[in-house]
């Protein structure tokens, strides 16, 4: 699944502008790769359509950019977005799996892990630092 950003690229409104750059910030700050969608571009009338159809307008006539998707599926505005990012829910926002966001982690050892060392030896060798051991010297200059 794609998260999709609308934008508009030549927007007049400052806070228009504000808004997408900080979904954008956001989205990169936290690896989540996203599509952006200029719906002023040329040939890009069907998608401006689907946004204008398919988003929620809080105050306006026509919901504003940035609206979020993924896919086809509406997940907000600019305000919806932000407030799941202060809450720490932006994946539950976005409709993202956890797999997706989430590295895994596998601990163990590797095929080219080596034998276990005892403490202080190196070679079998002791590694005492203390004065008059001439081990210490032998294991630096082996």
């Amino acid at each position: 699944m794609v998260v999709k950003v609308y934008i508009s690229g030549i927007s007049g409104n400052k806070e228009v502008k504000k808004h997408q750059q900080r979904v954008m910030m956001i989205l990169d700050s936290k690896n989540i790769e996203y599509q952006v969608v200029d719906i002023t571009e040329p040939g890009k009338e069907s998608d401006k359509e689907f946004m204008q159809q398919k988003s929620k307008a809080k105050d306006s006539k026509h919901p504003l950019p940035p609206q979020i998707f993924n896919e086809e599926d509406y997940c907000g505005d600019y305000e919806e977005f932000d407030l799941a990012n202060e809450i720490d829910e932006l994946d539950k926002f976005l409709k993202l799996s956890a797999s997706v966001s989430t590295a895994e982690i596998t601990l163990g050892k590797t095929a080219d892990s080596k034998a276990p060392v005892e403490n202080g030896e190196v070679n079998g060798i002791s590694s005492s630092r203390e004065v008059g051991d001439s081990n210490f010297v032998s294991v630096l200059y082996e």
